[in-house]
C-alpha cells in the first residue's frame, strides 16, 4: 500500500485527520525498517501513547459511571474502575483491536522483521496501537478530547460492558465479511448533522428514525462497505462509537433478513490457531466472554534419567477440564498446555503427539474433570505427572 492510501485509510478508520501526516507514517515504522532506510521509528510514540491511552480509558470510565453535581460521585468502586482500566488497556486487548482494524499489514518492516514473522506477535500489534495514539497526541497538541475520541473509536470500550455477546453486531459482521472477502469490512466517519442528508441522494441503506426523534443529537455519520456486491450502510449517532454501532446493527439486520449472513462461532474468532500464540489467543477469547481467564500453574521435576522438566497445567474455572504438558522449559510447557486448551475450546478435542520416555504424555482419559475445583485438581494432575517423572 502506498503512503497516501495508508494515510487515507487509517484516518477514515480512526476518525482523525492529521495535520502532519508524517507522524502517522512514523507510527507504522518499526525500528529495523528505520535503521535500514533512515527516518524515525515509532518507539517514542509508543511510550507517549501508552500514557495517553490510560488517561483516555480512565476518562471513559469516569464518564460512564460518574456524575458531577457540585461534587463527583461514582456508581463504581475504585477496585472495579482499576480492573476495568487494566482490562481496557492490556496488550492482548490492544492487539485484538489492531487485528479487527486490519492495521498490522500496513507496518513498515525491516528485513529481520519479515524473516522472524513478527506480525504474528501480539506485542507488535499492541505497540502499533499505542504508537497511533501517541501520534494523535503530538499532532493534536495534546488535545484530550481528540485523543479520547480516537481511543474510543479504536478501542470500542462499550463492547466490554455487553452482557450478551450475541448483541455484538460489530464482531458478527466483521467476522462474516472477513470470511467472505478475506479482509474486514471498511468503515469511515463523517461529522455532519442528520438534516444534511435530507435532500442528498444516497445509493445504499440508511438508518431511519421515528418522526418525533430528536435529530439534533446526531452529530456523526458512519459508512460501512463490505464488498462491491453489497450496498453501503449508513448509520448515525451522537458519538462516533454510537454511529458505528448503529451502522453495524443496520448491516447485520439487513444481511440476516436476506439470508446471507452466517452466525459466527468461537472458531471464527481465531484466524490462525497455533502453539506459539496459544496463550494470547486464549486470553483474547476470554476477553470476548467465551470463558473465564485461563489459569496456569507450573512445577519443576526430574525425569527418571535425571533431566529437569517443567509441568504446566492450564485451565479455566468454567471449562471443566485440565490441560497439562511436560517440557524441558517452562516457556515450552506453557505453550503446549495452552495449545491443548485452545484445541479443546475450538474443536472439542486435543491433538495427540508421540510419547517419549522422558516426557510422559497425558491423554484425554488421564485428564480429570475439574467440576469447579480447579486448584485441587491441578494439584492432583501435577502429582500424577510427578510420580512418572521422579527417579
Amino acid at each position: 500500500m502506498d503512503n497516501e492510501l495508508l494515510i487515507k485509510t487509517v484516518q477514515a478508520q480512526i476518525g482523525y485527520n492529521f495535520k502532519n501526516a508524517d507522524l502517522l507514517l512514523q507510527a507504522f515504522t518499526r525500528r529495523p525498517y528505520a535503521k535500514e532506510n533512515g527516518g524515525e521509528d515509532n518507539e517514542v510514540l509508543e511510550f507517549i501513547g501508552d500514557s495517553a491511552l490510560e488517561i483516555a480509558a480512565v476518562r471513559f470510565l469516569a464518564s460512564k459511571f460518574g456524575k458531577l453535581q457540585n461534587v463527583f460521585s461514582c456508581s463504581a468502586k475504585e477496585g472495579k474502575l482499576t480492573l476495568k482500566t487494566q482490562q481496557l488497556v492490556k496488550r492482548t486487548t490492544l492487539a485484538s483491536r489492531i487485528d479487527e482494524l486490519g492495521f498490522a499489514e500496513y507496518l513498515f518492516l525491516g528485513k529481520g522483521d519479515i524473516i522472524d514473522e513478527i506480525l504474528k506477535r501480539p506485542s507488535v500489534k499492541a505497540d502499533l496501537f499505542e504508537a497511533i495514539v501517541g501520534a494523535v497526541a503530538i499532532d493534536s497538541g495534546w488535545d484530550l478530547s481528540a485523543i479520547c475520541r480516537v481511543v474510543e473509536t479504536m478501542l470500542n470500550p462499550e463492547e466490554f460492558f455487553l452482557t450478551d455477546i450475541d448483541t455484538n453486531y460489530y464482531r458478527k459482521v466483521k467476522l462474516w465479511g472477513k470470511k467472505l472477502n478475506g479482509r474486514s469490512p471498511q468503515y469511515k466517519y463523517k461529522e455532519a448533522s442528520y438534516a444534511s442528508t435530507w435532500w442528498v441522494p444516497f445509493d445504499g441503506i440508511s438508518q431511519s428514525f421515528p418522526y418525533d426523534y430528536n435529530y439534533s443529537r446526531l452529530k456523526f455519520h458512519c459508512y460501512l462497505t463490505i464488498s462491491g456486491d453489497f450496498p453501503v450502510y449508513r448509520g448515525f449517532g451522537a458519538t462516533k462509537a454510537e454511529a458505528r454501532w448503529n451502522t453495524y446493527k443496520l448491516a447485520y439486520e439487513d444481511l440476516t433478513a436476506k439470508g446471507v449472513v452466517f452466525e459466527s462461532t468461537i472458531r471464527d474468532e481465531i484466524e490462525n490457531p497455533n502453539k506459539d500464540e496459544a496463550a494470547n489467543q486464549l486470553r483474547c477469547l476470554a476477553d470476548r466472554g467465551y470463558f473465564s481467564t485461563p489459569i496456569f500453574s507450573f512445577t519443576q521435576k526430574k525425569t527418571k534419567k535425571g533431566k529437569n522438566v517443567c509441568i504446566a497445567v492450564c485451565t479455566a474455572a468454567d471449562i471443566g477440564k485440565l490441560f497439562f504438558a511436560v517440557c524441558p522449559t517452562k516457556k515450552e510447557a506453557k505453550k503446549e498446555a495452552a495449545f491443548k486448551m485452545l484445541q479443546y475450546v475450538l474443536y472439542g478435542k486435543v491433538a495427540k503427539k508421540p510419547q517419549t520416555e522422558d516426557e510422559p504424555q497425558a491423554t484425554d482419559e488421564d485428564e480429570p474433570s475439574t467440576n469447579g475445583e480447579g486448584d485441587d485438581f491441578a494439584d492432583g494432575c501435577e502429582q500424577q505427572l510427578a510420580e512418572d517423572c521422579t527417579p
